[in-house]
């Protein structure tokens, strides 16, 4: 599955030439605090139209990831009333957006939550991008055959048994972060689709639990990838295994490794009020930065 142009772009994402920087954060639901003042009044009129306990609970994790993943990004304070200022919405394509007191943000994010336990993927910017979280276990053994394409079904069959579940739940989690980033999910079919996986898997080992990491992630914890979209684009990403969890981002420009946002989480807890800095607020902001900062002043 490895082709000279796989080969070339292999090499820039490794030797991270050309590539824009991508952050992350995992939180999981006891992070999440029992009341909502963190939401803004859309969302908040969004939870109460939502009947079910388990979706509840998903979407208040999956937004309260969010927005802790973004404070700390932009470095905002991540006390509950300053992050009610910060609204995800759900563009028509399903994919969220970033608001700021009502206002878009030139940002992207992506989210994925599984088995009590959210990630969030930042970029500064507008580009495509996707991430996923799935849970590794045994899938039914037409799977392969019903969501992935030939390709991927002679790797699946090269692989030995004990190490499949971990390499069919890989496969199909960069194929739902590359239809993510193509704003399209599973409305489109999934052998559309292609991954490449660069490196010897370590299908054996797992990573350690997710710990405070040095801002950027070391390289052994996590492993580059591709995705080729019906032979026309390629998207590029990154995937890591711990806690009995998959994740993977992919990007249609070539990413840097993953920089973890968990540290600035940690340390900004009950901080006390701090603004992004000038080059945060010129990249994320569509008009009037200065009126901007000064509404997060009086709002916050």
């Amino acid at each position: 599955m490895r082709s000279p142009k796989s080969s070339k772009l292999r090499n820039l994402i490794v030797e991270q030439k050309l590539s824009m920087d991508v952050y992350w954060l995992e939180q999981n639901e006891p992070d999440v605090p029992d009341e909502n003042r963190w939401l803004s009044d859309g969302e908040t009129l969004r939870l109460t139209g939502m009947r079910f306990a388990k979706r509840r609970a998903d979407w208040r994790l999956g937004r309260w990831t969010a927005k802790r993943a973004l404070a700390a990004c932009l470095h905002l304070s991540a006390d509950l009333a300053a992050l009610a200022n910060i609204e995800i919405r759900t563009a028509s394509s399903g994919a969220p957006e970033v608001f700021f007191l009502n206002q878009k943000a030139l940002l992207t994010i992506s989210l994925s939550h599984r088995a009590g336990t959210a990630m969030c993927s930042v970029a500064l910017g507008a580009t495509r991008l996707g991430c996923d979280l799935e849970t590794v276990e045994p899938r039914i053994a037409t799977f392969a055959a019903d969501y992935f394409t030939l390709n991927e079904q002679a790797l699946v069959e090269r692989t030995i048994l004990q190490d499949r579940p971990l390499l069919v739940t890989l496969l199909w989690s960069a194929k739902e972060s590359a239809l993510k980033a193509l704003n399209v999910g599973l409305r489109l079919d999934t052998n559309s689709v292609e991954v490449s996986l660069l490196d010897a898997l370590p299908l054996q080992v797992e990573d350690p639990p997710q710990q405070p990491y040095p801002a950027r992630d070391a390289p052994e914890r996590w492993r580059p990838l591709l995705v080729c979209y019906s032979a026309r684009e390629i998207f590029c990403g990154w995937w890591r295994h711990a806690n009995h969890l998959v994740r993977t981002v992919v990007s249609a420009e070539p990413l840097h490794l993953p920089i973890s946002l968990l540290n600035s989480v940690q340390s900004v807890d009950n901080s006390s009020r701090r603004l992004p800095s000038e080059s945060s607020r010129r990249m994320v902001m569509a008009s009037s930065p200065e009126a901007w900062v000064e509404q997060l002043r009086q709002g916050s």
